[in-house]
């Protein structure tokens, strides 16, 4: 395609660098795209187009002055609205925070203006990056631009949209349970949850301090590793940063995967789960693609999917409410219903589940290490099926249903969401790469052989321009049950939790599944089994 608004970055770095594209004309291509069909999409909070256009003039005459950066220079990006932005709002897409205005920026932010970066605003989330599509907060959720009507992948549900309708070539999101592989899954692009410590998290709103990470969201792998590039790297001030050289990605990315051994882990989606034929099948081919390629594909058993995702949500659940937990007693309304029926059954998680599901990271992570040390990546389905309908979907389902994406940020390690293909409905399908730790150059490698190997980036949605407008279904719960109704109001009277009747019928519905995911973990475990975040200091 030859509008401006679809380039890559790459694409647009070549011709930024040779003096053929202006870094002013293409901001003014996508703050017209935005102005033309945001308005049905909402990916974005705010447009910063003053500012933009401003960095866009700037970066202009230091490129024309001989000053060239990168190949992030002059090109426009944009924001998951929890990256600290200093004298922009950033508001974690609820009212809680929808006055607040960071000092300063986080360190991502400013490593993306260093290399150049243009910033053209805020992107649409999830509530504080977790719950689901709202429509009770300051600001509409975001849309798949592939469907109106479809959900487009959360928490990073405005990076995926604005890349995949061509309102920014690459966005900033982050994952705690696969909240950039959803979108970039749904909405048919890439995106990279790198290795947990590669990119600080400083400086960006907290959902889980053991999982969460920062990665972007692009249309092509070759961009996502344009977008590391520059903002990764060891952040003394963030506890979590590892201190670990960041190789060039672009050295090896054209290197093609003749000789690497990929395992395909199947029976997480085929035998456990409930994957759709489509999806299936869509794996079934990858492998024979990469199999053509020159790679050696053999399938590979890891632990049940349910230890993964339990270990995550435990996790998660713990954390998140020691986040909110204090404003949710005191201001429930601050925040949005289905952030709170995401966020209220954590008070019911108790410390030896939290506690052993640490212990049970560690182990689940040792054994997706060794399994890599058999083969030099891991591939599988990123999502059970298409895009579902946005305005049918309960809360409860992601305690029902939990996500192909748990394992990867159980164990830590570099994993990449990418299409594979698209759903009898026209809508987007895809497949994860997972790699070893710090190994992301592998990950892209994979990713960018089968990218151009295939036609799937050759396909862009055709984004309508007039908004959708649909009834989101009742997040009501069903009456608790008269054997668990005692129980459970003990459990929130000891949480200090005043619920409403709607808010105890909700915490009802999910304290089962809390329970369920508190039994999946090993109720014993040898006295050696440290906690995953327990860490060591070096000697002198």
């Amino acid at each position: 395609m030859s509008d401006l608004h679809y380039l890559t970055i790459a694409e647009a770095a070549q011709r930024i660098a040779a003096r053929d594209l202006s870094p002013v004309d293409l901001t003014c291509a996508f703050l017209d795209r935005i102005a033309a069909v945001d308005g049905a999409l909402n990916s974005f909070i705010a447009v910063t187009a003053d500012l933009a256009l401003a960095a866009a003039r700037q970066t202009e005459a230091e490129i024309m002055a001989g000053r060239h950066r990168g190949p992030l220079h002059g090109v426009p990006y944009a924001l998951k609205d929890i990256y600290d932005t200093g004298g922009i709002a950033t508001t974690g897409h609820s009212a809680r925070c929808k006055d607040r205005i960071p000092v300063g920026d986080a360190p991502v932010v400013a490593r993306l203006r260093e290399a150049g970066g243009v910033l053209l605003g805020k992107l649409a989330t999830h509530e504080f990056a977790t719950g689901g599509p709202s429509w009770d907060l300051p600001w509409p959720p975001a849309r798949n631009p592939w469907d109106l009507t479809r959900f487009p992948g959360g928490s990073s549900s405005g990076s995926g949209a604005a890349v995949a309708a061509g309102l920014a070539p690459g966005a900033m999101g982050s994952d705690t349970g696969g909240s950039i592989r959803l979108p970039a899954a749904f909405c048919g692009t890439a995106g990279i949850k790198p290795t947990y410590g590669r990119v600080s998290k400083r400086g960006v709103l907290p959902l889980s301090f053991t999982l969460d990470n920062a990665g972007p969201l692009a249309w092509t792998v070759e961009d996502c590793a344009i977008m590391l590039q520059a903002i990764a790297g060891h952040d003394s001030l963030d506890p979590a940063s590892a201190e670990v050289p960041v190789p060039d990605y672009g050295a090896s990315l054209r290197q093609g995967v003749k000789g690497l051994r990929i395992g395909l882990v199947r029976h997480w989606y085929e035998t456990e789960g409930r994957a759709t034929a489509e999806v299936v099948a869509a794996m079934d081919t990858t492998a024979e693609v990469l199999r053509s390629l020159g790679a050696e594909v053999r399938e590979v058993t890891l632990r049940p999917l349910a230890e993964y995702q339990s270990c995550m949500r435990l996790i998660t659940l713990s954390e998140s409410f020691s986040i909110h937990g204090d404003r949710l007693r005191e201001h429930p309304g601050d925040y949005g219903e289905v952030f709170r029926y995401r966020i209220i059954p954590g008070a019911f998680v108790p410390a030896t589940d939290y506690v052993q599901a640490l212990r049970q990271q560690r182990i689940l992570a040792q054994g997706m290490f060794d399994a890599l040390l058999e083969v030099d990546a891991l591939i599988t389905a990123s999502t059970w099926g298409e895009a579902p309908v946005m305005a049918a979907m309960r809360a409860e389902a992601n305690f029902a249903s939990p996500p192909l994406t748990n394992p990867f940020n159980v164990s830590q390690l570099p994993t990449l969401s990418l299409c594979n293909g698209f759903s009898a409905n026209g809508l987007p399908l895809s497949l994860q790469i997972a790699g070893r730790a710090f190994d992301e150059a592998t990950v892209f490698r994979i990713g960018h052989a089968y990218e151009a190997a295939t036609s799937w980036r050759a396909q862009r949605p055709a984004v309508p321009s007039t908004p959708v407008r649909d009834t989101p279904v009742d997040q009501a719960a069903p009456p608790p049950a008269e054997a668990t109704r005692a129980i459970y109001a003990a459990l929130a009277t000891q949480a200090a939790l005043p619920l409403d009747a709607r808010q105890f019928a909700q915490a009802c519905e999910a304290i089962p599944h809390v329970e369920a995911m508190g039994a999946v973990m090993p109720r014993t475990l040898p006295f050696g089994a440290e906690l995953a975040t327990t860490f060591a200091f070096d000697g002198e």
